[in-house]
């Protein structure tokens, strides 16, 4: 049973172990449980059930609804949250992801975020191949023509993304999108496949899929991406790359306690 006490706990821990099994017991899809709901999932009494949800409430941790005398997650579960957010290290969490990524395609995978209006390289491991992208660790590149900074525009708000973007938009390449127009056709895109893609729009000859990270109570601000050679990624190779990072960032999105709606 979800929630149910582990057998063999410290007999002092009871009580606190049992308040855990309580408040892993609100679900997305059921937000509000009653006292007898939560004290059949968890193996207890209702008196007991009843009990540890009040001192639960006094700290903010459940609140109950007085229209139907039902309990969910309280005001200061969400102030934990969000401390256990920062205290998680993006670079830690994600570099194990970048290193799969980067065995399974031999192709170079970055982990980058928003800094200052770019996209700065904030980790990054090199592919297998010996002609691939150059070490860029550090390295900052404009949103617009960047598989990551596209990745995360077309998650942001319009306000945020009106923002960051200033036209003209600069012209890397031939192939850079530098229309504010273009550019939004090209973020509906995105949205609809999940993830972005750049063909020679930063740098002649480089290619890459990437895709956005997503936080929970925030803002997205970091993107996964796997690039090389234009000539190794064609349309569909640089599509299915895309598709595998998707994937990749949805994971990492969860691992940090991001549950889609």
């Amino acid at each position: 049973m979800v929630g149910m006490v582990k057998k063999g706990a410290p007999a002092g821990a009871q009580a606190v172990l049992r308040a855990i099994s309580l408040l892993k017991s609100f679900p997305p899809e059921r937000p509000e449980r009653d006292v007898a709901e939560l004290a059949s999932e968890a193996g207890l009494s209702r008196s007991t059930t009843h009990r540890l949800l009040a001192a639960l409430e006094s700290e903010g941790l459940v609140s109950r609804n007085p229209a139907n005398a039902r309990y969910r997650l309280g005001p200061e579960t969400v102030v934990l949250g969000a401390r256990a957010l920062r205290a998680v290290s993006l670079r830690e969490t994600v570099h194990a992801e970048l290193e799969a990524l980067a065995e399974e395609t031999a192709e170079t995978a970055t982990l980058e975020v928003l800094s200052q209006g770019k996209m700065l390289i904030l980790d990054e491991v090199l592919g297998a191949h010996l002609v691939g992208a150059s070490p860029s660790l550090g390295t900052s590149w404009a949103l617009h023509a960047t598989s990551t900074g596209k990745a995360l525009l077309a998650e942001l708000p319009k306000a945020k993304t009106s923002e960051l973007l200033a036209a003209p938009l600069t012209r890397f390449t031939e192939r850079t999108i530098v229309s504010l127009e273009d550019l939004e056709e090209e973020l509906s895109r995105v949205r609809d496949d999940g993830f972005a893609t750049v063909s020679g729009e930063l740098e002649e000859g480089y290619a890459a899929a990437g895709a956005v990270i997503r936080v929970p109570m925030n803002e997205p601000y970091a993107s996964l991406s796997v690039g090389g050679p234009s000539a190794r990624l064609e349309t569909p190779a640089l599509r299915a790359l895309g598709a595998l990072v998707k994937a990749r960032a949805e994971e990492v999105s969860r691992r940090l306690g991001f549950e889609p709606q």
